[in-house]
């Protein structure tokens, strides 16, 4: 099999993520959206290019070098039904509230929005590396969408694009620091504004205004941790997912860690925000679902 990351690349995609372990493109159907679409052309296009067999299953994902008979559908049905059974009883934890395949949800920060009076005729471009910017942004103010956006990672640029944003740039290292200087060549001599929450975990504001582009910052929201009445306890050997330093910060404040417990971290730069005694394992992408398919990983 050629390298299909590889291959991928060029593309783009934001829908559509490679599923190595599958072979298979799989489709986030949580989002209904014309450009979903593009991206089926895009590597139905490069697939029939590279004489790679795939056939588009009846969740609209891409299955790669299989056989589209009645023997297999039925195969992969049953293969389906066995794996959410199994994967239904795992404890795995996501420490907000979005729902996401096979995991428990638990709830330990809220976020609060905060409006900020922008002109944004000032700007070149915008600069997003949170999805919880653009939520906070878009319940007050609706003007960011005339401008192009450059985005940390396909997560934050589905809901940018969900919205009707105008997607230039999707970061291709998907962690802050790296954002920072794959942006340098793309916004030399422009005037940006980076649209973030009251904390941040990496210098790129700073990277940038000393790589002659002026950057500003607007704070559009912040993460407080929910207050619980009584400590969290988790049954033994649980995963627990932290999609960010907020989320160790007030799980560890509500929660005691257990031995027997297993972190499992959206990205490098929240990796590093964990105390000496966890020891987490990072996800292949900066997604939820990634983040649960690695715990499920962890448990078997």
């Amino acid at each position: 099999m050629k390298n299909m990351q590889k291959l991928i690349e060029p593309l783009n995609l934001i829908y559509y993520e490679y599923d190595k372990a599958a072979n298979s493109f799989i489709l986030d159907r949580n989002y209904s959206n014309e450009h979903i679409f593009e991206e089926l052309i895009k590597i139905t296009y490069l697939l029939s290019k590279q004489n790679i067999n795939f056939f588009v299953d009846e969740n609209k994902s891409l299955v790669l070098n299989s056989q589209n008979t009645l023997l297999s559908r039925i195969k992969r049905y049953i293969s389906s039904i066995v794996e959410n059974i199994k994967n239904s009883s795992l404890n795995i934890y996501v420490l907000n509230d979005k729902k996401v395949k096979w995991a428990k949800n638990l709830p330990v920060i809220r976020i609060e929005t905060i409006k900020a009076v922008i002109d944004f005729s000032q700007y070149d471009a915008l600069i997003f590396t949170s999805k919880n910017a653009l939520y906070s942004l878009n319940s007050y103010n609706q003007k960011w969408k005339t401008k192009p956006l450059y985005v940390i990672a396909p997560q934050t640029a589905k809901v940018a694009s969900n919205f009707g944003g105008k997607i230039k740039f999707v970061g291709k290292e998907k962690h802050g620091d790296a954002f920072a200087n794959e942006l340098i060549p793309l916004l030399k001599g422009k005037k940006v504004l980076y649209i973030r929450g009251s904390k941040v975990v990496s210098n790129l504001v700073d990277t940038l205004n000393s790589n002659n582009i002026v950057c500003d910052e607007a704070i559009v929201y912040q993460t407080v941790c929910v207050n619980f009445k009584r400590k969290i306890t988790l049954p033994k050997k649980s995963v627990i997912i932290f999609s960010s330093p907020s989320t160790i910060e007030c799980f560890l404040k509500s929660a005691d860690w257990d031995e027997s417990y297993r972190a499992v971290c959206i990205g490098h730069t929240t990796k590093n925000y964990f105390p000496s005694y966890i020891t987490p394992v990072v996800s292949e992408t900066t997604s939820l679902d990634s983040c649960v398919k690695k715990a499920i990983t962890l448990l078997k």
